[in-house]
């Protein structure tokens, strides 16, 4: 099992979608999202995963995780039996320094909200941050695809936007 570091930001505009050299369409559901565990089902194109996530560690900065590779048909079918509440984005993968930030762009119940994240080797790992983040919001479970599931973002009202204001 490996220890997932990532830090989290919000995202000031779109200019990202043009720095992005690649990206992918993600829809994930939940068969578990307790506090502390999480079983996720995700398709991402024409591949699809189970990965396991133990409890936040450091204020949200690292956690176990692992994930597994499935066939798409058990996929389609474990989506089935997830908890209401399927998190649709699509994922624009960004450049920047020796770093990779993983910019997602919700919809359905979660349109409006982008965020962007980028894993660490360790925890004060330096990185450059692109232009476009905003402030950071590790650890703030509003913004675990879980909790979205969960209490999407148009629910929030006037909580904080994904422009970082």
């Amino acid at each position: 099992m490996a220890l997932e570091i990532e830090r989290k930001f919000l995202v000031l505009d779109d200019s990202y979608k043009h720095e992005a050299y690649a990206s992918s369409h993600i829809c994930q559901g939940y068969i578990c999202s307790e506090r502390g565990r999480t079983v996720r089902i995700r398709i991402r194109d024409d591949q699809a995963f189970i990965t396991i996530k133990g409890p936040s560690l450091d204020g949200g900065l690292s956690r176990y995780e692992f994930e597994q590779a499935i066939p798409m048909d058990d996929a389609e079918k474990l989506l089935t039996l997830c908890d209401p509440g399927i998190i649709d984005k699509t994922r624009w993968l960004v450049k920047s320094g020796k770093h990779t930030f993983e910019v997602d762009e919700f919809f359905g119940d979660n349109e409006g909200l982008v965020v962007a994240e980028v894993e660490l080797a360790y925890e004060d790992e330096p990185y450059e941050k692109p232009h476009f983040i905003g402030k950071e919001v590790t650890g703030d479970r509003r913004y675990y695809n879980s909790q979205l599931r969960q209490r999407p973002y148009r629910l929030w009202g006037g909580e904080e936007t994904s422009t970082g204001q």
